[in-house]
C-alpha cells in the first residue's frame, strides 16, 4: 500500500527540524570563524619593543711612561725617574720584626708589628709569618728600606683576596706585581701600557719605574673616586723590600694616599 498520502511521523519530523537547527549552527560558527580570521588579517602584528642599550663604559687609555727629556741620549729611553718615597712614619712603640730569609722573631705583648725586611727577603719565605699575624689579627706595617716611612697592611690569603674581589665596590685596583713591572686591573679590565700585550708598567733598565706607577695610580684614582682601597698582589718570589718601595708610589703626601688602604695578598702554606 502506498504510503505517500501520509503525514511524516512525529519522529521523523522532529529530525528534519533537528537537522535543520543543526546545519544552522555550523554555517553560524563557520562565519563567525570568518570573521575573526579577517579581523585578524587585517590587524598588524605588534612587535615587543626592543630592549634601551645599556651604555657601555668607557675603556681605560693606554698610561704613557714618565720619562726624562735628555734630548738625543737614546740611553734615557731606559732610565727611569726617580720617585722621592713618602708616606706615614712608622706606629710608635711597634714591636720590630727584622725579616732575615724564614728567620723572624716577634717579640712578646702588644701593640703593632714593623716588618723591616732586608735586600734578600721574599714573599714566599714570610709567609707562614704573615698568616700567623693574619689569624692572630694583629695590626701590621711595612717599613720602606730607605725612608723612615711604613704602611700599614691589611693580609688576604687567596679565599680572602677573591672575596674582596667580588664586593660590589668600585675600583678593586690590583697591583700585580712580577719581575717584568707591574700589571694594573681594576672593575674595568687592565689598565694597558704602551705594550698593550705587556704589563702596565714595565722594568726599565731593570729597575721598577714607581713614577710611572704613580702616574697609573692616579689615572686610576681620577675614575673611580670613591675606591678605598688597593691589593698588592706580588708574585712569590718578589722581595719584600721591593712591595714596600712599590707601596710608596700610593703616596703624593705623607698624610694624601690616591687609595687610604693598603692590603698585601700572599700564598697562606698549606696544612
Amino acid at each position: 500500500m502506498k504510503q505517500s498520502g501520509l503525514s511524516p511521523s512525529p519522529c521523523e519530523a522532529g529530525r528534519g527540524r533537528g537537522e535543520g537547527r543543526s546545519e544552522g549552527r555550523s554555517e553560524g560558527r563557520t562565519t563567525l570563524l570568518a570573521l575573526c580570521l579577517f579581523a585578524l588579517a587585517g590587524c598588524p602584528e605588534k612587535k615587543a619593543p626592543e630592549p634601551i642599550p645599556r651604555a657601555q663604559p668607557k675603556p681605560l687609555e693606554p698610561l704613557e711612561q714618565v720619562k726624562i727629556d735628555a734630548g738625543d741620549d737614546r740611553d734615557a729611553l731606559y732610565q727611569v725617574v726617580p720617585l722621592a718615597p713618602v708616606g706615614p712614619r712608622a706606629p710608635e712603640g711597634a714591636r720590630i720584626v727584622k725579616l732575615t730569609g724564614e728567620s723572624s722573631v716577634v717579640p712578646p705583648g702588644t701593640g703593632p708589628i714593623l716588618l723591616v725586611p732586608d735586600e734578600d727577603t721574599y714573599l714566599a719565605q714570610v709567609a707562614p709569618l704573615l698568616a700567623t699575624l693574619a689569624d692572630g689579627k694583629d695590626e701590621v706595617w711595612l717599613q720602606h728600606p730607605e725612608a723612615p716611612i711604613a704602611f700599614k697592611l691589611t693580609l688576604r690569603d687567596a679565599p680572602n683576596f677573591q672575596a674582596w674581589i667580588d664586593e660590589p665596590v668600585p675600583g678593586k685596583l690590583r697591583v700585580i706585581h712580577r719581575a717584568d713591572g707591574f700589571e694594573l686591573q681594576t672593575n674595568l679590565g687592565k689598565l694597558p701600557g704602551g705594550d698593550p700585550n705587556g704589563p702596565t708598567v714595565p722594568v726599565r733598565g731593570g729597575q721598577m719605574d714607581l713614577t710611572t706607577l704613580q702616574r697609573g695610580f692616579q689615572r686610576i684614582q681620577n675614575k673611580f673616586k670613591s675606591a678605598p682601597d688597593v691589593c698588592f698582589v706580588p708574585s712569590f718570589g718578589v722581595e719584600l723590600s721591593k712591595i714596600a718601595r712599590a707601596m710608596a708610589a700610593n703616596y703624593l703626601t705623607p698624610e694624601s694616599a690616591y687609595f687610604p688602604q693598603t692590603c698585601l695578598v700572599y700564598p697562606r702554606p698549606a696544612k
